[in-house]
């Protein structure tokens, strides 16, 4: 009987262990038969005056539904390689069309960008863009000037864009959701919605102290969806999941509309990309 008994709670133990960050897409991260498939179009490099020295890959989105007469809203996703792909981590241009097509989002384009390189060599992936830190992880308005006065201009030569702020949103995994709240943090007269995942909240940069300076600021328009896991990173910059779930308090404190979704996942994509499509309609809800 003991032995019986001992068996199975190694095999739920097992199950249990194996089950951690075991995250899967769902249908809507699928391309389904008659929905509407909007274009993704590849932009020329980008090389930035505001990082001078600097050039960067990025991409559009532009839904079927797309009208020019009537102004889209907007969405910038940092680390645009990761999100960009049909086929990859997140499938955004799949989840919107779905969305759209189903009436939960409103026709928008996104811009997926990169951070910027310098140098004459290539790095071995996106991820290792030599100015990837300075960009994201930094404190201020730069980054927010770099996507209002060089990036968004270049998409609003072809297409309209709504000027209401509650129609524009930003996004980011790591270091891409700081970066992501920071412009919406600093510019909230532009950007009103944040999707974060796994924020690098941490001292990275100085990031470690939105908790406190949340708390302290009067509460900004803002609509904020956090998304971390107990099995992120913990290291000398800090412990991810503590960091955001101080995050998450600080923004309940202050009134924010925001939500937090904590699971078990580690410092990947697996748990935000399963939760994308109920985050954008939890995000764009009216």
């Amino acid at each position: 009987m003991f032995t019986r008994t001992f068996s199975a709670f190694l095999l739920l133990l097992a199950s249990a262990t194996l089950a951690v960050d075991d995250y899967q897409l769902g249908p809507l991260s699928q391309v389904k038969d008659g929905v509407p498939q909007g274009k993704v179009i590849s932009m020329p490099a980008y090389e930035s005056k505001i990082y001078a020295g600097t050039k960067r890959d990025w991409w559009i989105y532009v839904p079927a539904q797309y009208q020019v007469d009537k102004p889209a809203n907007l969405m910038v996703f940092q680390d645009g390689h990761d999100y960009v792909g049909v086929k990859g981590a997140w499938r955004v241009p799949v989840v919107f069309d779905n969305l759209i097509a189903s009436g939960d989002m409103a026709p928008t384009i996104a811009i997926f960008i990169n951070p910027g390189h310098s140098g004459e060599s290539e790095p071995a992936s996106a991820w290792k863009n030599n100015n990837r830190g300075k960009e994201y992880n930094t404190l201020g308005d730069t980054y927010a000037r770099f996507l209002l006065e060089e990036i968004i201009p270049q998409v609003q030569k072809d297409y309209r864009l709504t000027d209401d702020p509650e129609g524009w949103a930003i996004g980011g995994a790591s270091s891409g959701a700081i970066c992501a709240f920071t412009v919406a943090w600093e510019r909230p007269d532009r950007f009103r919605k944040v999707f974060s995942t796994i924020g690098s909240y941490v001292d990275l940069a100085g990031g470690h102290v939105y908790p406190s300076l949340i708390r302290l600021t009067e509460s900004k328009p803002l609509r904020v969806y956090l998304q971390d896991g107990s099995s992120d990173l913990d290291n000398p910059y800090g412990n991810w999941p503590l960091a955001n779930q101080q995050m998450d308090r600080a923004l309940a404190f202050m009134k924010y509309d925001h939500t937090f979704v904590f699971g078990d996942g580690a410092h990947n994509s697996k748990h935000g990309a399963s939760v994308f499509p109920q985050a954008m309609k939890w995000l764009w809800r009216p």
